[in-house]
């Protein structure tokens, strides 16, 4: 009788586990200015597009690195989100689809002149939905 006794509570302990790492693994939603103090964790970083940039170069068949500021723009920038675009987009079109929005962007937070993402894939990146009166 005892055997089937620690099955039981093997099987109710196993079936547990999954939930208990599901909810470990979620990645914290926090300000552009509170990014400092999370470098070296992975987290999901939202604010407002202040600033924008796009490299004149490709980078390792990544396409041109665009830099977009959040929250404060350069020279007083806190937090840069860096998106790879694939495509020709032009400065003009860079504006267009980024400058005032809401930007969320996911990934490991590490430090260059201010903490950044750099979200290699589009999936990191989501312009936020505008609510529109």
């Amino acid at each position: 009788m005892r055997p089937m006794r620690h099955l039981a509570v093997m099987a109710c302990v196993a079936g547990l586990l999954p939930l208990s790492f599901s909810q470990s693994t979620a990645t914290p939603q926090i300000s552009p200015a509170a990014a400092e103090s999370h470098v070296g964790q992975t987290a999901t970083v939202c604010g407002k597009v202040v600033g924008e940039r796009m490299s004149k170069y490709g980078v390792g068949g990544h396409g041109r690195p665009i830099t977009l500021d959040l929250d404060k723009p350069e020279p007083n920038a806190i937090f840069h989100a860096v998106l790879f675009s694939s495509s020709s987009m032009t400065e003009d079109q860079l504006k267009t689809t980024y400058d005032g929005k809401q930007v969320c962007v996911t990934g490991k937070i590490t430090k260059l002149a201010v903490p950044t993402i750099m979200a290699s894939d589009p999936s990191q990146f989501q312009v936020q939905a505008t609510n529109k009166p």
